[in-house]
């Protein structure tokens, strides 16, 4: 069975899933790198010049790749991929979705200055976008997520033993 992780920007997906992959053996599929990899640009520029209409639809190509072939694997999602009902669904058909959320402030500062984050809306400020972001993609969130947890004053390491001691005694993990 697969662990999938999902959240907003700076929930700590990317580093939990390193963590989860070392203690468990398991290979990482990062959605967001794969993407890069196969339009052969760093995500601002694919904005930039393709827009999120198009990385979200390479997205779903790639979700539909990597459930294709990714068993007993860990699966790191991009903050987008709710937005899309049919990702989920094939994201599930072999794995457990973890929701990892943070409060507003800590995801702020964790991602204010990170220049592969562009804007998801214009004309908003920093803050009013991530506010509204997450209003609009909480609901989704909660419905894919099998397992919800708080990062915000936990460590990836803490996080990553969290989940696999939820999967072991849901007995989802097969070792």
């Amino acid at each position: 069975m697969n662990i999938v992780l999902l959240g907003y920007r700076g929930t700590g997906k990317s580093t939990v899933a390193k963590y989860l992959a070392r203690k468990l053996g398991r290979t990482v599929y990062r959605i967001d790198d794969l993407i890069v990899e196969s339009m052969g640009k760093p995500i601002p520029r694919i904005v930039e010049e393709d827009g999120w209409s198009r990385f979200r639809e390479v997205e779903a190509e790639v979700v539909r790749e990597v459930c294709s072939r990714a068993d007993g694997a860990i699966i790191d999602c991009g903050g987008g991929v709710v937005l899309n009902g049919e990702n989920i669904a094939c994201l599930k058909k072999r794995g457990r979705a973890v929701l990892l959320t943070a409060t507003l402030e800590a995801l702020m500062g964790r991602i204010r200055k990170d220049p592969n984050r562009p804007p998801l809306k214009d004309g908003l400020s920093f803050e009013e976008e991530q506010r509204q972001i997450l209003a609009e993609r909480d609901e989704k969130y909660r419905a894919a997520a099998d397992m919800v947890l708080d990062t915000t004053q936990q460590s990836p390491g803490e996080t990553a033993r969290e989940i696999i001691q939820h999967f072991r005694e849901k007995h989802w993990l097969d070792e």
